[in-house]
């Protein structure tokens, strides 16, 4: 262990010690790291351009990627401190200078009751065939959930889970399932062709790290409709935004056809914000739920108004385990694990939002 990864390694555990999310390396700055949403700096000193430079020898495992490094303008990749955690990092020119910046990512398994996420989602765990979707703004736990729900997987279920992952982040032990985890630009081209070669290597459950374009997403629809259970995620703010995402990835004359797919496929949408939490220790996963169901595949299908959804989405609350941001909000807030600023501020109208809450609570 060199000079700059001993530092690094002292960096990160301080980092995972205060439950860090991520981890910012910039030539000639001091290090910081992001803690309860808020960047903070850490005291080891300055990072020059040779020591970034000599991290990056560290990090980038591929020789080809390290012989042309100072060419390089960007690269993702995976680290690993064993014993301490996992990151995934993102190597960036800015100014003709170079830095990282690290997500961290726990080498323990998280479980969806340690997350705080709602217990339905044991549920979707089980699910036999569909799509379901994970999406949320970068940073807002949907690696975790996703982890959470395949490590429920496999401690349950004697089955084979393939994942392709850009890059891998969390690394499951096959227990009851078996496990193999592929990387992208590693073990498969793209997202794309281990997409549709994982339908050649006995899959029961595949999990997409992000649904990129239309031909990962028909592959996708493909594998649910050969009856597999798809997991992925998408960069989306909730279940309607998620919707519109995916059918305008289509051209006009194929929406028709992808909206029946999607219909007949989709088995639900998971959308997740961080939020601070009231005792000020760390965040609380906000998440809505969409469960599809007749009245929502008549939306999807377009022969009801998409707005619709969010009356069937409420309604669902209670009895198949749907809801909406604003139910979870007050759910939330009544259990004191938020203030009533954030859940004000988080809500989709916070005027509507404050009425509401007056009326359910008088």
């Amino acid at each position: 262990m060199n000079k700059e990864e001993k530092r690094f390694g002292e960096i990160l555990k301080v980092a995972a010690e205060h439950n860090a999310s991520d981890i910012h390396i910039r030539s000639d700055e001091k290090p910081y790291c992001r803690v309860n949403g808020k960047l903070k700096s850490i005291e080891v000193g300055i990072f020059t351009s040779e020591d970034v430079h000599e991290l990056a020898k560290v990090f980038i495992k591929d020789e080809a990627v390290k012989a042309r490094l100072t060419s390089i303008r960007e690269y993702d990749g995976s680290y690993e401190l064993p014993g301490v955690a996992r990151v995934r990092f993102n190597l960036m020119r800015y100014q003709g200078k170079y830095g990282f910046v690290c997500r961290i990512v726990k080498t323990k398994i998280p479980t969806i009751s340690e997350l705080n996420l709602p217990v339905v989602l044991e549920k979707l765990a089980q699910t036999e065939r569909g799509i379901v979707l994970v999406t949320g703004a970068t940073g807002c736990g949907k690696s975790s959930s996703l982890a959470a729900m395949i490590g429920y997987i496999n401690a349950n279920d004697h089955i084979h889970i393939i994942t392709i992952e850009d890059p891998v982040e969390y690394l499951h032990p096959s227990l009851k399932a078996r496990l193999t985890q592929r990387e992208v630009g590693i073990d498969t081209d793209s997202f794309v062709t281990g997409m549709k070669f994982s339908l050649r290597e006995d899959p029961d459950v595949i999990l997409i790290g992000e649904m990129r374009d239309a031909e990962t997403f028909t592959t996708a629809l493909k594998a649910a409709e050969t009856g597999h259970l798809v997991f992925a995620t998408v960069h989306t703010a909730d279940a309607l935004s998620t919707i519109g995402r995916l059918l305008g990835m289509f051209p006009p004359e194929e929406q028709g056809n992808a909206r029946l797919r999607f219909a007949e496929n989709l088995s639900a949408i998971i959308s997740q914000r961080l939020l601070p939490r009231a005792d000020k220790d760390g965040m609380i996963p906000a998440v809505e739920i969409l469960i599809n169901g007749p009245g929502i595949r008549e939306c999807l299908l377009g022969k009801e108004d998409e707005r619709a959804m969010m009356k069937y989405m409420e309604a669902g609350k209670g009895q198949n385990g749907s809801q909406s941001f604003d139910q979870h909000l007050v759910d939330l807030l009544e259990d004191g694990l938020i203030t009533r600023e954030v859940a004000a501020k988080s809500s989709r109208s916070e005027g509507n939002f404050l009425k509401k809450l007056r009326f359910e609570i008088d």
